[in-house]
């Protein structure tokens, strides 16, 4: 797909395991022009790194959690693109313990804090995002299969999953008028750093390659692929769906 002349944002890329940065690097490797996000200092010099190859065009600190941040993000963004054409959400987060055990043994602040990082903080930025998509654009963020099933060692971040579908949903029918898409991607489980939380992880990759109908786990580059399309002008007519990317996994009743 060519996307020369398409600008956009994406945020959420930790290390070259991140989703968000296989996907920014199909589209980057397809002629866009793309700025990024990083959470705080600590993690700056890391990501950094991890985009070289990427050609990024600038990288701004931006607290998901944060209005002011958000805000002054999305100030300077505007000064270096006049518009935008697409955005990506990547970012989820559980405190580890709540990602395991009982479900009944999730705090108030634990569901909160898995409920605003990894759903709510979608609200936001496609709100800002959507000022710069001057001629409509396309968003997605990505989502998982135990927003609509139970996985064990997934827990409060299925809640959070099934939350951030529904924003979707919202959100597409809300920015529709405006001719801005908004879906999600729902990936089957990958290797990355967040994954390293999930207790069972391996057990997870090993059931999906043995019963989904492909009888493989997905790579990082089909989940991109699916992406950049989604990103495209391809799927012009496509707003408010969660797509699975999960080698036929979601289909099995067993």
């Amino acid at each position: 797909m060519d996307f020369k002349g398409k600008k956009g944002l994406v945020f959420g890329v930790a290390n070259h395991r991140s989703i968000a940065y296989h996907i920014a690097k199909v589209l980057s490797d397809s002629g866009a022009e793309i700025g990024y996000s990083f959470q705080n200092d600590r993690v700056k010099d890391s990501v950094s790194k991890s985009l070289e190859g990427t050609n990024p065009k600038f990288l701004l600190e931006c607290n998901v959690l944060d209005e002011e941040s958000i805000n002054e993000f999305f100030q300077k963004a505007s000064q270096e693109f006049n518009e935008i054409d697409f955005l990506v959400h990547s970012v989820a987060y559980a405190e580890r313990e709540d990602l395991g055990g009982d479900f009944s043994n999730v705090t108030k602040e634990g569901f909160s804090t898995a409920l605003e990082t990894s759903a709510y903080s979608l609200i936001p930025l496609v709100k800002h995002g959507a000022k710069l998509m001057k001629n409509g654009g396309s968003i997605i963020t990505l989502s998982f299969e135990a927003s609509q099933k139970v996985y064990p060692g997934y827990n409060i971040m299925g809640t959070a999953k099934a939350a951030l579908e529904n924003c979707v949903k919202q959100l597409a029918n809300e920015y529709g008028k405006n001719n801005i898409r908004v879906n999600a991607i729902s990936a089957g489980p990958l290797p990355t750093l967040a994954a390293r939380s999930i207790n069972g992880f391996n057990e997870m990759r090993k059931a999906h390659a043995e019963r989904s109908p492909l009888k493989r786990n997905i790579t990082h580059e089909e989940v991109a692929n699916a992406s950049s399309f989604m990103l495209s002008d391809l799927s012009s007519g496509i707003t408010g769906a969660t797509i699975p990317v999960d080698s036929g996994y979601g289909i099995m009743g067993l």
